[in-house]
């Protein structure tokens, strides 16, 4: 059987700290908790369960965060696992049987994040596999009986064990914060970092969090080699800017351009809250089936879902509110309601 050290970072987490470790309680060898500055009971709760909690003082950076964390650990396999997670009795037990069972050539094993709270900020599934369980120390092999070469992609074996996901809060302003840090540091985000901001302001972000970021978009971001499914969360993200700070000039020809090229849901989502605004209520309609109805989300699942669904069912609740022909209201108002009533039944995909 394997051994494994559970590596945590955490910071003013008393609240859940005990929860998320009786819930992994038998399944690590070693825990390993790295406080970043907790000002509450975090460091006295965890010492109930290790002798090894340390210091870190926080510079803004989660993986150097975490990297400190694996360099405490001394076990066969580390466990990256956050305050907010919880395993219920069954996967506990999946995750002790995987110990003993786990083959040896496996380097990372992936675990179902699954996310059962209202506080999202960037998931557009219920359930997602993520890395979780990696080996400490990992050897280089040759393959091939000819041309042999070294195996250098790690072998992965995705895992059914799922591990509830359960924030009491939404980390989105922190979030924003620590990108802002690393601009000011003028630290390049890669692609996939790029992706993340866009989902977080798209899925949880308020209209100040996207006017704040409005350089970054403008005059960073899109100047930086990027990929072109980059560039178009970029697009999505200064679609919404335009629209939310009333630049209708820029609005336009950046979403035109995005509805020429390649039209997501969100664009189209964006210019039917644009004519909503204008009470322009039939043209607001055209965009928002866009979006429900014949493009795809690329940032938050619910632009193709309940939200163009909503404001759809908004739209013709209005337009049969100042209805003068009676039948063309009962039409109107039976149109909103099978709308709502679609935006209710909605529900994020599984996985």
């Amino acid at each position: 059987m394997i051994s494994v050290s559970m590596c945590m970072i955490v910071k003013n987490e008393q609240d859940i700290l005990k929860r998320c470790l009786d819930s992994y309680a038998g399944t690590y060898d070693e825990l390993i908790i790295i406080d970043t500055g907790s000002t509450d009971n975090t460091k006295e709760i965890a010492r109930q369960y290790t002798d090894k909690v340390y210091d870190y003082v926080w510079c803004n950076d989660f993986a150097a965060a975490r990297n400190f964390a694996f360099s405490k650990a001394g076990c066969d396999y580390i466990l990256s696992v956050d305050a907010d997670e919880e395993l219920d009795t069954y996967n506990n037990k999946a995750l002790r049987d995987l110990k003993a069972a786990i083959l040896p050539e496996i380097d990372i094993v992936q675990m179902y994040y699954v996310n059962g709270s209202d506080f999202n900020s960037v998931y557009n599934v219920h359930k997602e596999l993520r890395p979780k369980l990696f080996k400490r120390i990992r050897t280089f092999n040759w393959i091939s009986p000819i041309h042999e070469t070294i195996q250098v992609n790690p072998v992965i074996y995705d895992s059914n064990i799922e591990i509830m996901h359960k924030p009491t809060g939404d980390h989105s302003k922190r979030d924003f914060s620590t990108y802002f840090k690393a601009l000011d540091n003028k630290i390049h985000l890669e692609d996939y970092v790029v992706t993340m901001l866009c989902k977080e302001l798209f899925i949880s972000g308020e209209k100040d969090d996207f006017i704040a970021f409005k350089d970054a978009f403008e005059n960073i971001f899109p100047y930086e080699n990027r990929s072109d499914n980059t560039l178009q969360d970029i697009t999505c993200i200064l679609v919404r800017i335009y629209q939310i700070s009333g630049d209708d000039d820029k609005l336009f020809k950046t979403a035109l351009k995005a509805v020429a090229n390649n039209p997501s849901s969100e664009i189209f989502l964006t210019l039917g809250q644009y004519y909503f605004d204008k009470k322009d209520y039939e043209e607001a309609a055209i965009w928002l089936y866009n979006a429900a109805f014949e493009a795809k989300s690329i940032l938050d699942v619910a632009s193709s879902g309940r939200k163009p669904l909503s404001l759809l069912g908004d739209c013709y609740k209005n337009m049969a509110d100042i209805c003068v022909d009676d039948y063309d209201r009962i039409q109107y108002a039976e149109m909103a309601d099978d709308y709502y009533s679609q935006a209710r039944e909605w529900q994020m995909p599984e996985q």
